[in-house]
């Protein structure tokens, strides 16, 4: 693996732009970790790294190390002089990451600067609609554009229901309905994949990530188990890596996910049926729970909102901490958040702008 042309895997302008300010080093792309030790691709092959002794006393965060998916700047290319020293991360451009289990406030980068998500979600026992809003909440307010894959589609007698239930909830998403047991099966998967983009496969442990990424490359490179008599699938990806298809761009396998501890969600993106209906409601500050003429509470009397999509909806507002706010003033709670550190309200106001201008493109 030589003369690798890094804007294959992703590399951006902005990022070139960047890195010059880094004399002497060189652009690699982190594509697995284990423990304290990286691999990294950079333009001569794949290097193993390790963090200087500076960037690791100058980190105070877990999300602050070096993840799958960054473009970083080593000291080396090759490996001919043993490992290569990661001095920097580059800016991230998007960043799926989760809540670490058993703690408050520890974040768990899951993978970075990716384009798409495909939130993989198997047709027979791991089907679940509310943790499916959760993922799309995370995956919207990542930076990247989330797609539904359904797998393992030569399972399921009902395929016509499931898609409808997922209708009511995956405003303006992609799904795609796949199997591994035909060629065609996996083929809608292509149009996403293309040089310079980066595809992340997240879902639960056993429902067929790690086959649909074989599938595409043409040959068994990661290790995968069948399911089990219970219908439930064998956890088999123990770690994040990422793969180069050839012309394809570059595709992250992650390991399964049954829990997703949220640290940030984007609910106007994964609840807009919410937001809407909420316009009609009497009150702007409008929780949706006891107040009179209330527009939310009204479609689930019409039958057009479930009661357990509302009630995913205020669990996941609960649990990022906006329980009591709607949507607009999330927004600025967010952006207050974003900015509280680095130049405040200045910022802020420069962020907007760019926004604002972003959207009427």
């Amino acid at each position: 693996m030589k003369n690798i042309n890094m804007k294959n895997l992703g590399l951006t302008e902005e990022s070139i732009l960047e890195s010059k300010q880094y004399k002497g080093l060189f652009i690699g792309r982190i594509s697995s970790q284990t423990k304290n030790l990286y691999k990294v691709i950079t333009e001569d092959g794949e290097i193993a790294a390790e963090i200087s002794g500076k960037f690791h006393y100058s980190v105070k965060e877990l999300s602050e190390y070096p993840a799958v998916g960054d473009f970083v700047m080593v000291d080396r290319t090759d490996h001919s002089q043993g490992n290569g020293i990661i001095h920097h991360i580059l800016t991230r451009k998007s960043i799926f990451a989760r809540k670490v289990a058993g703690s408050k406030e520890d974040i768990q980068i899951v993978a970075t600067n990716i384009d798409t998500i495909f939130i993989c979600m198997s047709l027979n026992n791991d089907f679940n609609l509310r943790r499916l809003e959760r993922y799309l909440s995370i995956a919207w307010d990542s930076g990247a554009t989330p797609v539904i894959v359904l797998t393992k589609s030569d399972l399921c007698k009902e395929i016509e229901a499931r898609l409808n239930e997922i209708s009511s909830i995956a405003i303006g998403v992609d799904v795609l309905v796949t199997t591994s047991t035909l060629t065609e099966g996996y083929q809608s998967l292509m149009k996403y994949l293309t040089n310079g983009k980066t595809v992340a496969f997240i879902g639960s442990s056993g429902v067929g990530k790690s086959t649909l990424i074989n599938c595409l490359l043409g040959q068994t490179i990661l290790e995968t188990n069948g399911i089990r008599n219970d219908d439930k699938g064998r956890h088999t990806t123990t770690r994040r890596e990422l793969i180069m298809l050839p012309n394809l761009g570059v595709v992250i396998d992650t390991p399964g996910m049954r829990e997703l501890g949220i640290i940030s969600a984007d609910l106007t993106k994964s609840f807009s049926d919410i937001d809407e209906l909420a316009y009609d409601c009497r009150f702007n500050d409008c929780t949706h729970k006891n107040e009179p003429n209330c527009a939310v509470q009204q479609a689930i009397v019409d039958g057009v909102l479930s009661v357990e999509r509302l009630e995913s909806y205020w669990k996941l507002k609960k649990e990022t901490k906006y329980e009591d706010l709607n949507s607009k003033m999330i927004e600025k709670e967010k952006i207050s958040d974003m900015f509280s550190g680095t130049g405040g309200m200045k910022n802020a106001r420069k962020f907007i702008k760019e926004q604002n201008r972003k959207k009427r493109r």
